[in-house]
């Protein structure tokens, strides 16, 4: 996470992510650790900020022992604020100022919300440059919008609204007009010496506007549902690049079932599941991904009955044996591997696979490992919504290998 390098390479001053995330929350309880898409909301700032390699430390500023858990989980160092800053009155200047009374060495903040998912490491990387080598005192993200704006008319008042960026009798079209920049909120970075002045912007200043795309913030411009599509779509999953999945390896008990047998009087077996986790099999086979199935105990009789067509493994005393066999015998990379597991005897396999998920009843140890936490239990649709997961994963793929052509065919056609 440390500014790497030397020479000019290396920043003179230190620069400091600072993310601020207090336990409480008027809208919804502990926001900044409740899952989104599978990930803490604060652990996607935090992966870009750690992955950008531009900052000497990534702090976390907190006065909950949850926030603080996860916060390091992401690789951040925790500052544990003090409770005159924490009120819901406190503002974020003043416990960035805390901050630095307790930390002389930090020459920089870059005051990251935690409420901005789609973050990425490359939005970071320029504003350092902006800072660093520009010399800036001050520099904030904005996004481009083409919005007409209005006066206000309070009710009561007796006259007309006024067009403010318009004139109504020449309407720009929107390819037309450039658009207007807003400050979007996903950071605010500053030198110590404005900061302790009291102000976040100041002295020369510089804005820096992210993709519209990527402007997303979850306390004002849309719902947690719709998040998270976004995020999906939009978000940063690391350094790793993403691989279209092939296999996706479930475990019957817990997962595809709620994990609970009945006995009938003549002592037969019988379990549940959920049509809908079966319509998700059948959609990840017609996309072309190979479904199998691992069980510890032997249930082959109630897979004949259920009538996956999946090839499946039963009494599986070593699940991760299985699922290298599996992932060898097909060729794979164990990016092309997805698993669904929800107890302890999965967690190998979790930590092995490239995309992993657990029902939202799965273990703690399960739910630790995994990639991604279900809304849903096992036998309760949790296999077709991470169906839907993956679907929406193969689509970023897809994406990015699209944007990868067109920059190869620029390049060609520039002859550079």
């Amino acid at each position: 996470m440390e500014a790497e390098g030397s020479g000019e390479g290396r920043p003179r001053a230190h620069l400091a992510a600072l993310v601020l995330a207090r336990g409480g929350s008027k809208g919804i309880p502990l926001k900044n650790i409740k899952l989104l898409a599978g990930v803490p909301l604060i652990g996607w700032v935090l992966r870009a900020a750690c992955d950008a390699g531009v900052f000497h430390s990534v702090w976390v500023s907190t006065d909950h022992d949850e926030i603080e858990k996860v916060a390091k989980q992401f690789g951040a160092q925790v500052h544990r604020r003090s409770p005159e800053v924490s009120q819901d009155s406190s503002t974020s200047l003043e416990a960035i100022r805390e901050f630095l009374n307790q930390h002389p060495e930090v020459d920089i903040v870059g005051n990251i919300q935690a409420t901005s998912p789609c973050l990425h490491p490359s939005d970071l990387i320029k504003v350092a440059d902006l800072l660093q080598k520009e010399g800036f005192d001050s520099v904030f993200s904005v996004v481009r919008r083409h919005q007409f704006r209005w006066s206000e008319v309070k009710k009561g008042e007796n006259k007309m609204t006024e067009p403010q960026n318009l004139n109504p009798a020449k309407r720009y079209r929107r390819q037309d007009w450039p658009g207007e920049l807003y400050e979007n909120g996903s950071f605010y970075f500053a030198k110590r010496h404005l900061i302790e002045k009291g102000y976040l912007q100041g002295g020369k200043m510089a804005y820096y506007e992210m993709r519209a795309e990527h402007s997303v913030d979850i306390d004002i411009d849309i719902d947690w549902p719709i998040a998270e599509q976004r995020v999906l779509r939009f978000g940063y999953f690391g350094r790793e690049p993403l691989k279209e999945v092939k296999l996706l390896v479930c475990s019957i008990d817990g997962c595809l079932t709620n994990g609970r047998i009945y006995v009938t009087e003549d002592q037969k077996q019988m379990v549940s599941y959920d049509y809908r986790d079966i319509v998700g099999i059948d959609l990840l086979k017609k996309r072309g991904i190979q479904v199998r199935l691992i069980s510890e105990r032997d249930c082959s009789k109630t897979l004949s009955a259920m009538q996956l067509g999946c090839v499946a493994k039963t009494r599986a005393t070593n699940k991760l044996q299985v699922l290298e066999d599996w992932q060898k015998d097909m060729g794979l990379s164990w990016k092309e591997v997805a698993y669904l597991g929800n107890e302890e005897s999965d967690v190998e396999c979790l930590r092995k696979a490239g995309m992993s998920g657990v029902p939202a009843d799965a273990c703690v140890v399960a739910q630790k490992a995994a990639g991604y936490i279900c809304k849903s239990n096992g036998g309760c649709g949790a296999v077709r919504e991470f169906a839907e997961h993956i679907f929406l994963l193969l689509e970023k793929v897809t994406s990015a290998r699209k944007q990868l052509e067109e920059i190869n065919s620029a390049i060609k056609e520039t002859g550079k």
